[in-house]
């Protein structure tokens, strides 16, 4: 079994990535929640830090926002481009998280969702992070963070996420994805079986996640100017339950003293 680092394992595997999610599906739970916090800021320009293959970033571009999709993968940008092309208002760059956005005009709204700061290397990294994130906005923006809730998770135990028969790259595949807690981290494990007509030929792949707590990110967002911070268990604003909710989502505005 390969172990790369966990941002190889997502460059060398955008296609099964993007086949494994039912996106049409996971934007309708989530669009209303995005509408909501977006329209109380007055957003015009977003920044999807590690976008992945491009949803989030044109789906906001077809609401008309200008948007920046960002990502540290360039199978994933190079994913978001063959999918979405590059019109005017939407562009993509090959940026990790943890490096600065630079000096141009500040966006309204950053977000960083699906797992993304979980793959940080270490906490140190997922500071810098947040850090690049708040300074990337304009004084009173919002930046939205969205997390597996590892905590709600039992330790020990694997979780079967996906099991999908695909078409991809001339062959017929079955892939399966799973997740597994182990004390404050876990683990995402990728099997690919390409089906032969009488042979199996397995590929196998993993990730770390670090298990980030509300309170630490809370803390983190605060030291770096952020305030009205707000924690939420699921894409329908419903409180944080540690042990329980299946999403750790949180929002906060940029001081707008700064």
């Amino acid at each position: 079994m390969s172990v790369p680092h966990s941002t190889d394992t997502f460059n060398q595997h955008a296609g099964i990535y993007e086949l494994l999610i039912d996106w049409p599906r996971r934007l309708s739970v989530e669009e209303p929640f995005y509408r909501q916090v977006f329209q109380s800021v007055g957003v015009k320009r977003v920044l999807d830090v590690a976008c992945g293959t491009g949803h989030h970033a044109a789906m906001f571009h077809s609401w008309g926002l200008q948007v920046e999709g960002a990502d540290l993968s360039p199978g994933m940008i190079a994913e978001c481009r063959a999918q979405f092309g590059e019109p005017t208002g939407l562009r993509w760059v090959v940026r990790g998280f943890q490096e600065p956005v630079g000096s141009g005009e500040p966006f309204d709204a950053v977000l960083c969702v699906g797992n993304s700061l979980a793959l940080a290397d270490d906490v140190a990294t997922v500071e810098r992070a947040v850090a690049n994130m708040l300074e990337a906005l304009r004084p009173g923006g919002v930046v939205i963070l969205g997390l597996l809730n590892l905590w709600s998770l039992v330790p020990g135990r694997t979780v079967w996420q996906k099991c999908k028969r695909v078409s991809y790259a001339g062959g017929d595949h079955v892939v399966l994805k799973s997740i597994h807690r182990c004390g404050n981290r876990a683990h995402i494990s990728f099997v690919d079986l390409e089906l032969g007509a009488s042979t199996v030929s397995p590929r196998y792949d993993t990730a770390e996640l670090l298990g980030l707590r509300a309170e630490d990110l809370l803390e983190c967002i605060h030291r770096h100017g952020g305030t009205e911070a707000h924690v939420y268990g699921s894409y329908r604003f419903e409180p944080y339950v540690p042990s329980q909710s299946g999403d750790l989502i949180i929002t906060c505005r940029r001081n707008a003293t700064i």
